[in-house]
């Protein structure tokens, strides 16, 4: 007993001593200087809103400073937290010590001799609070921090805790197996109650939907809730662990609102979308019930059941296209202000450079729109027309925003840019077939010593032969030159047939070959130096000759 009261007597010796020596020091420094330790805030320019930060103890906020102009609000928070710590810490500072003093324009606060915070009249205007309130409220909030933070750091509470901490433990890892466990359970069920439908499904749609495919989206969508409800779990879990001491609370607190901010930021902000949610939502029915009924009157257009005058039907649906893209481009344009982060630098960012980047790389690709929509007005051709551009011939399968595409007779897809289209002669073999019929012509040379009366009548009759040309308007013929060896002729024939243009020219060819070999007439070679003895005309009876036999 003697040696526990000298320990006590040899503390409070200790203690009387450093008391002394920090009155000692606390006299003998300057005026001055004894004001700078008191200094936390500059309390110029009262009427300018400055941010407000927290004071907080352990995590836990009690009461918000602003910042002045050489003093901001973390900095001056940050101070104001030591001091109430390095207070709470000392235990010959009684809780009961804390005290409003009146020095000059501004009430300070300590504890015990310890300057813990100055309260200006401007801080008092930011709570909208008188100073004499707002500074017992400050007095009331540092006294229970000093009681909570020596209660916190407590051996037996600190004892018990560390049991709470553990029981928590073993009792959330206990949860986390059983949550495994029921997701396993739940996933086997799962699968032996859908397995059959999910093959039933696949056979109904003709394998169009695979079963492996509907059981990878099922085990996703397993996978992501399991990782959901773990996280948050564990998240909880380890917040209530780390809250349960003081040192770790700050980071309790931290973890909370890194994973609780999101939610309640997107919370906030669905909220305050509403308004601008219904005002899209009614602009986009106003604007999709406008097209349904531009298409209407677009479609009547292109059926003939409403009549413009020098307004081809053919063109009424291209029109349609044009004028809802304009539509759309007006009405994203009214919708952007009311776009959610519309007004934010990066989303201004972000548009200007992708404006930049089409500007600088879609040249080509507004050529090929533009003249896509003017092909259409220009009228060169329709859907199934046989034309040929420049050296590609073919029908017209489709004829898209930026390019056309043709269908050769070989059955080749040629896909031709509409700028192409645009700056190139389209020649058209289908437009004028259908009202006049398409004129096909060939030329054969005839040597002068056949009458020329008997030519024209031996191609007629040629052309007469071949089925696919038109008897009206009947064909004629044109001698075309007066050659050195030859006179060139050329047999004109209507068709109104121009998908098998190589067919009916075949068949042409044939027949004058036939005409002219029934009739002895030589067609004449490009040159040759004189007669031959025999004329070179194919003997009826030779005509179908049997093929020799290789074998």
């Amino acid at each position: 007993m003697n040696r526990l009261a000298a320990r006590h007597t040899k503390r409070a010796i200790r203690k009387a001593t450093v008391t002394a020596l920090i009155l000692c020091v606390l006299l003998l420094i300057p005026a001055r200087s004894g004001a700078q330790d008191n200094f936390d805030s500059d309390p110029e320019l009262p009427g300018i809103q400055q941010p407000l930060a927290p004071v907080k103890v352990d995590g836990k906020v009690l009461f918000n400073v602003r910042g002045m102009s050489s003093f901001t609000a973390e900095q001056r928070a940050a101070a104001v937290s030591k001091r109430i710590k390095s207070a709470a810490a000392d235990q010959s500072v009684s809780v009961d010590s804390v005290k409003i003093i009146a020095e000059g324009d501004h009430l300070a606060v300590y504890a015990g001799a310890n300057f813990l915070i100055n309260v200006y009249e401007q801080d008092a205007e930011v709570e909208q609070i008188s100073r004499e309130t707002l500074a017992l409220i400050i007095k009331q909030k540092t006294s229970e921090a000093m009681k909570l933070y020596r209660h916190d750091r407590n051996r037996p509470v600190l004892i018990k805790k560390s049991i709470n901490a553990l029981v928590a433990f073993l009792i959330q890892a206990l949860i986390l197996m059983l949550i495994l466990w029921l997701f396993r359970l739940i996933n086997n069920v799962f699968q032996k109650r859908i397995t059959s439908r999910i093959e039933t499904l696949e056979t109904q749609s003709f394998s169009l939907i695979r079963a492996n495919q509907i059981w990878k989206i099922y085990n996703s969508v397993i996978r992501l809730l399991k990782i959901v409800i773990i996280v948050v779990f564990v998240a909880f879990s380890v917040n209530y662990i780390l809250g349960l001491f003081p040192w770790t609370r700050n980071v309790s607190t931290y973890v909370l609102k890194l994973l609780g901010d999101p939610f309640v930021s997107m919370g906030k902000g669905i909220l305050h979308f509403l308004p601008d949610l219904a005002f899209l939502v009614v602009l986009y029915f106003i604007v999709r019930y406008l097209l349904k009924l531009s298409r209407l009157l677009f479609k009547g257009i292109q059926e003939g059941g409403i009549v413009f005058k020098k307004f081809d039907p053919d063109w009424a649906m291209p029109t349609y296209r044009i004028f809802r893209v304009f539509v759309i481009i007006f009405a994203v344009i009214i919708a952007f202000p009311y776009i959610p982060g519309s007004d934010s630098t990066a989303f201004k960012g972000i548009s200007v450079f992708i404006g930049v980047l089409l500007s600088l790389g879609s040249s080509s690709f507004i050529s090929n729109l533009i003249a896509g929509y003017f092909m259409t007005y220009r009228g060169a051709f329709k859907m199934g027309d046989r034309i040929q551009v420049g050296d590609q011939v073919g029908f017209v399968e489709a004829q898209e925003v930026l390019v056309t595409r043709l269908r050769t007779i070989k059955n080749e897809e040629v896909i031709i840019p509409n700028s192409t289209m645009l700056n190139s002669n389209i020649l058209n073999f289908s437009k004028k077939a259908r009202e006049q019929g398409l004129i096909i012509h060939t030329v054969v040379g005839i040597g002068y010593e056949t009458p020329w009366r008997m030519v024209e009548a031996m191609l007629k009759e040629a052309a007469d032969r071949t089925e696919e040309l038109l008897k009206e308007p009947p064909p004629y013929v044109l001698q075309l030159s007066l050659g050195d060896f030859a006179i060139n002729y050329e047999i004109n024939a209507y068709c109104n047939d121009v998908s098998h243009l190589r067919r009916t020219y075949t068949l042409l060819h044939q027949n004058i070959l036939d005409v002219f070999n029934e009739n002895n007439v030589q067609i004449m070679t490009p040159a040759y130096e004189k007669d031959p003895e025999i004329p070179k005309v194919v003997p009826k009876d030779l005509w179908n000759p049997p093929l020799t036999d290789k074998k």
